[in-house]
């Protein structure tokens, strides 16, 4: 019995492509919804369910209705349901056949449902292969979404093979954006500030400058809370290294004043903090501007170790004149 249904799943496919007429594609279709509706063995439900997503391409009906499936696969899951993993796979691979930008959102939730690692790399694989505007898509999620779909968003974007690199960079950017408003705006938020540090740390890695006046606001942030014990110092630690790394002439001002303040402490007391003296220094170097000349090779004359003294050197040599 399960052989016939699946040679007649296959019969109703292919002869799909057999009419030239789009009624005799439709009458396909409505078979191929009647047998999904109807035949309660999952393997073949599941095949016919990419064949509707082969078949239904262009068919609105067809991609309202599989994206409501996912929908409502999610929707169990998440109230903590057992739903059947072949049939979200299933629902993915039509998803992706159909085709249809409206297909994000249920791929979006898919990505951080908590479903095993497989169907989000395939719900990732989907979104990226769809044609549409998926930063946009990205981008108004971190603008009106709640914040644990903003961090979402973020990382999806950040993941994805689709968004080209200064997507990627504008995303990252407005994620920032996005958190340091919302963060002066209420309280606290655990999700907002692991989007602020994803989101700097993107950045870092891209050396993204257009981004330097929300870094430099990150920044101050991140001193205040690391100078109150409330972030570890490593969050203070990446503030400095993407200031290096996105940073103009007003960004070296900045970390020029600490690295005063902090040769003057060192001056007076011999009292400093090796790493946060010495990610300011290789940051100094890495934004070049010949304003934090004086600083810089100041710091062979106190009681750092050579370490910290070589890297001023370095510095030194690649500040522009």
């Amino acid at each position: 019995m399960l052989k016939s249904v699946k040679f007649l799943v296959f019969f109703i496919f292919f002869s799909s492509f057999a009419f030239g007429q789009n009624l005799e594609i439709n009458l396909s279709i409505d078979e191929l919804w009647q047998l999904f509706d109807e035949y309660p063995d999952s393997e073949v439900k599941a095949d016919v369910l990419i064949a509707l997503g082969i078949t239904g391409k262009g068919n609105a009906d067809t991609v309202n209705r599989i994206n409501d499936y996912l929908a409502d696969l999610n929707a169990s899951f998440n109230s903590g349901e057992n739903v059947n993993y072949l049939m979200v796979s299933a629902s993915i691979t039509a998803i992706m056949e159909l085709d249809d930008i409206s297909s994000y959102p249920g791929l979006f939730t898919v990505l951080y449902a908590g479903y095993p690692e497989v169907i989000a790399s395939e719900a990732q694989g989907a979104i990226d292969q769809i044609s549409g505007n998926l930063f946009s898509f990205f981008s108004d999620i971190v603008i009106n979404n709640p914040p644990i779909e903003k961090f979402n968003a973020l990382k999806a974007g950040i993941n994805s093979e689709r968004l080209t690199m200064s997507e990627r960079g504008q995303l990252a950017m407005l994620a920032l954006e996005q958190s340091l408003l919302l963060l002066d705006e209420e309280e606290e938020n655990a999700d907002l500030n692991a989007m602020r540090y994803a989101a700097v740390l993107e950045l870092s890695s891209m050396r993204w400058t257009q981004a330097t006046p929300f870094v430099i606001r990150h920044y101050y942030r991140v001193l205040d809370d690391f100078i109150n014990d409330i972030v570890p110092k490593h969050r203070y630690l990446e503030a400095i290294t993407c200031l290096g790394a996105v940073g103009n002439m007003q960004a070296a001002l900045l970390l020029g004043l600490q690295l005063g303040l902090i040769n003057s402490r060192t001056e007076r007391t011999g009292v400093f903090d090796p790493e946060i003296t010495l990610a300011i220094v290789k940051a100094l170097g890495y934004i070049g501007t010949n304003a934090a000349f004086d600083h810089l090779f100041y710091v062979s004359y106190l009681s750092y170790p050579d370490y910290i003294k070589i890297a001023a050197r370095e510095a030194v040599d690649r500040l522009k004149w």
